[in-house]
């Protein structure tokens, strides 16, 4: 029994280790085989060639696919570079075919860019000065045009007052020639005593310094050559010759035989270049313009004119020549 048991433990054992060394046989027949069987394809790291290896039974096949991948595995890079290399040098030919003119066009392109740019900058500038030279001219016209508006209103209102002006002093010329005749007239009317005209000056009143010209005045005749050879100052007006002594103007009796005076005595006008009708006619507007004498300013001493002088001299306590004499004058204010 224990035999039997030995037995059966030993071929236990034996058929365990028998179970345990066929499947690495088995593998190893199976790896050469899978290896004869399979393809085993090897790749290539550098030229990615494809190289199959068969196993027909015992014999193994392999094929190179060289000659159709093996441009890419082997020559396939030195091709490549190559390649790359020519097209660089045909690119670099046609960069230096193209680029004088790639340079001179973008240059070109770029100086009339400029020049389009500075164009613009000077058509600008052009504008802005015309907008400016046409808006000054604007308001040039514009302050002309109001400046003559300006001169022309002021002109019609110059005119208009002008005219105003003057119908009012016709109107008062006419009113106050009138109230001074009037006035001259009730002045003679009623200072007829001491207003009446002197024609006589041979009085006491006269014989004094002030008046002794017309004190000692005489009519005394001589013919032309005496007066010339005693006085140099001879003159023609008012009708007659006249000569200058001591400040007066005296008629010259005799200078020319057909002379006619309308007023024949002395003339008042302390200098020989103030002639006998130069000093009438300022003595007329003075007593004019005091109300006294009414008639024209023609340089006669006439019959208006010795009454203006005599109301004027009596009313502001003159001896009352009726004549033009100093004292007279210095009271008037006439030079």
């Amino acid at each position: 029994m224990k035999r039997v048991v030995f037995l059966t433990c030993i071929g236990s054992l034996a058929l365990a280790l028998t179970a345990l060394g066929a499947p690495r046989g088995k593998s190893a027949q199976r790896s050469a085989g899978a290896q004869g069987a399979r393809s085993a394809h090897v790749m290539s790291a550098r030229g990615g060639g494809h190289q199959v290896t068969r196993n027909v039974g015992h014999a193994s096949v392999s094929r190179d696919f060289s000659g159709r991948h093996g441009s890419r595995s082997v020559a396939g890079p030195n091709n490549l570079r190559s390649s790359r290399a020519e097209s660089a040098k045909i690119r670099s030919a046609r960069s230096a075919e193209r680029g004088p003119k790639t340079k001179t066009f973008a240059r070109s392109r770029a100086s009339t860019n400029g020049e389009k740019a500075v164009a613009r900058r000077n058509s600008a500038r052009t504008n802005r000065m015309e907008a400016a030279t046409t808006s000054n001219e604007r308001n040039v016209a514009r302050a002309n045009t109001l400046e003559r508006s300006r001169r022309e209103s002021a002109r019609i209102r110059n005119d208009q007052m002008a005219r105003s002006t003057r119908a009012a002093a016709r109107n008062n010329l006419t009113g106050n020639r009138q109230k001074n005749l009037t006035f001259a007239n009730n002045v003679l009317a009623n200072r007829a005593q001491n207003a009446r005209i002197t024609n006589y000056w041979r009085t006491n009143r006269f014989n004094n310094a002030k008046y002794a010209a017309f004190y000692n005045y005489g009519r005394r005749w001589h013919d032309r050559g005496w007066w010339n050879k005693h006085y140099s100052n001879i003159v023609f007006v008012l009708g007659g010759w006249w000569y200058w002594n001591a400040g007066y103007w005296y008629p010259a009796w005799g200078y020319d035989p057909y002379a006619w005076y309308a007023y024949d005595g002395p003339i008042y006008t302390g200098y020989a270049n103030l002639t006998p009708d130069h000093v009438i006619v300022n003595v007329q507007i003075a007593l004019r313009d005091q109300g006294y004498y009414a008639g024209a300013t023609d340089g006669v001493i006439g019959p208006e004119t010795r009454a203006a002088l005599a109301a004027y001299q009596a009313d502001n306590g003159l001896a009352v020549t009726s004549a033009i004499d100093s004292p007279t004058l210095a009271t008037l204010g006439v030079a």
